[in-house]
């Protein structure tokens, strides 16, 4: 144990709680890594056709720079998706047997299950995964006090919002795998056990709450964050909140963390976020010729390979000014 205190203590970004909860669980930390990683690439999936496209900054602590300072909108989905991302990632590691501490889901058997189905095999132990990431995530909130009414209050209890926000939209959406067995495949028989849903639902539902999110404000003892507009619903514990406007992203701003959308590829015929008009905030385009090189008239040899030829064509690309 104490040789992990130099790797704990020099890995960026970690509270002074998060050190110590990685000088506890070593073996853990491989997992929040990846984790963080696969909350990361989510991300830029989601935002690949936006203004702000959840680009990261390099030797930044915090990863995606000074955006994260905003307690806007996409702070809430970058807290959401990287503590999606951890709880993911451990609840896999525990059925891999990776980790010291967990073992195979010992979920109840779903009671709408068929009868002769078998409850078994090795799950993904999401409800040890929950509890790890929230414990992890959620200790760089919790390492600081701050005075009732402060942003500091504020953006803590924003960040501990959107944190369980991305753990439920993993939680709650466990699913049941089955395998077949009988004669010559006849399925008379399966063998059932819990699964994670696939990342990309994860960050397909969050990206929906973050199209939804809803602004809050600070009641009026200054303790907790309530709806800013009564005319919406009160947020649940599934969406995600926020009480700053995002920047502007059109134009590059090193204090926001705007990169902008200068020299960003757009589509021209598309209304959408990713058109040329949206992206490149109504400043026009430039049209280029590209050379695109492609396998094409694949063919299946007997027995047993695919042959193909290499084609060229020439497309245009359009790029922001």
């Amino acid at each position: 144990m104490i040789g992990t205190q130099p790797m704990c203590t020099q890995l960026k970004g970690l509270s002074q709680g998060q050190v110590r909860l990685c000088q506890l669980f070593t073996d853990h930390m491989p997992s929040v890594g990846r984790g963080a990683q696969l909350g990361i690439l989510e991300c830029q999936h989601q935002f690949a056709n936006r203004r702000w496209n959840c680009s990261t900054i390099e030797g930044d602590s915090s990863v995606f720079g000074p955006v994260l300072n905003i307690a806007s909108r996409e702070a809430a989905f970058t807290h959401a998706v990287s503590s999606a991302g951890v709880i993911h990632s451990v609840s896999r590691s525990c059925r891999e047997g990776e980790l010291s501490k967990c073992g195979c889901s010992k979920a109840s058997r779903p009671k709408d299950m068929a009868r002769d189905w078998i409850w078994g095999g090795c799950g993904d132990n999401i409800e040890y995964g929950y509890r790890f990431a929230k414990y992890f995530v959620d200790t760089r909130e919790r390492d600081k006090n701050h005075r009732r009414g402060s942003r500091e209050l504020g953006r803590m209890l924003m960040n501990l919002h959107n944190n369980e926000a991305g753990l439920r939209a993993v939680h709650n959406y466990a699913m049941v795998a089955c395998k077949c067995h009988g004669v010559s495949g006849s399925c008379s028989l399966r063998t059932c056990w819990q699964q994670l849903p696939t990342f990309r639902d994860v960050g397909k539902r969050l990206k929906e709450r973050y199209d939804g999110a809803v602004e809050v404000k600070f009641n009026k003892r200054g303790t907790k964050l309530i709806r800013r507009n009564k005319k919406f619903n009160k947020p649940t514990p599934e969406d995600l909140v926020y009480f700053e406007e995002s920047p502007d992203y059109c134009n590059a701003n090193p204090e926001t963390g705007s990169r902008g959308t200068v020299g960003r590829e757009c589509s021209k015929t598309s209304s959408g976020m990713d058109g040329c008009n949206l992206l490149c905030c109504g400043r026009g385009y430039n049209t280029f010729k590209r050379k695109v090189v492609e396998r094409c008239k694949c063919k299946f040899k007997w027995c047993c390979y695919v042959e193909c030829q290499t084609c060229e064509r020439i497309e245009d690309v359009y790029i922001c000014k």
